[in-house]
């Protein structure tokens, strides 16, 4: 059986695996969100960044990416794809149905926890403030929200909120 993963934020542009086959896909009754506190990644404990993660929304969609890591590599992967993503325990790994163009298709996923103190809910405006102000072992979380959102205009992804925010940062003086 192969391995594939929805790509939703930094999966988009920085997989961290070669992708054998790549689908548009979206995913329903999930919203992408920056609901998620960054300690390690793009924060730390004492100033927080803020990550995209899966949020359960009954009617949203998310739509990204479905990629198929090689058969031989799949191992690998998985175990790259828990290290970097599971650090902290604020995302749950699923299996989540997809929509393709092929129809449908499982994935592994990586969904925030609600019930995980890392979990916030903060309006646009608090969003951009502590995106804009933040560091972590990956670099500024100005970055992964740059690129999240740039990828996602290559694809022709509409994501109103991500636009907003990523001009909101930029006016923030953080164009990195």
């Amino acid at each position: 059986m192969s391995l594939w993963v929805f790509g939703y934020g930094s999966l988009l542009w920085n997989p961290g695996f070669t992708q054998v086959e790549a689908r548009r896909a979206v995913l329903h009754d999930y919203h992408r969100s920056f609901c998620m506190l960054s300690i390690h990644h793009r924060g730390t404990p004492d100033l927080p960044g803020l990550v995209l993660a899966l949020d359960a929304v009954p009617g949203g969609q998310c739509t990204g990416i479905a990629l198929r890591a090689d058969d031989a590599e799949a191992d690998d992967v998985l175990k790259m794809l828990r290290e970097r993503e599971l650090v902290s325990s604020a995302y749950l790994e699923r299996t989540v149905t997809l929509q393709t163009e092929s129809g449908p298709q499982d994935a592994l996923a990586y969904v925030i926890d609600p019930a995980h103190e890392q979990y916030v809910q903060l309006d646009l405006e608090a969003q951009a403030q502590m995106i804009a102000r933040s560091t972590g072992g990956r670099g500024p979380n100005p970055e992964y929200l740059y690129r999240t959102a740039a990828h996602l205009d290559q694809m022709e992804i509409v994501d109103p909120d991500m636009r907003w925010l990523a001009l909101r940062v930029q006016a923030l003086g953080h164009a990195d």
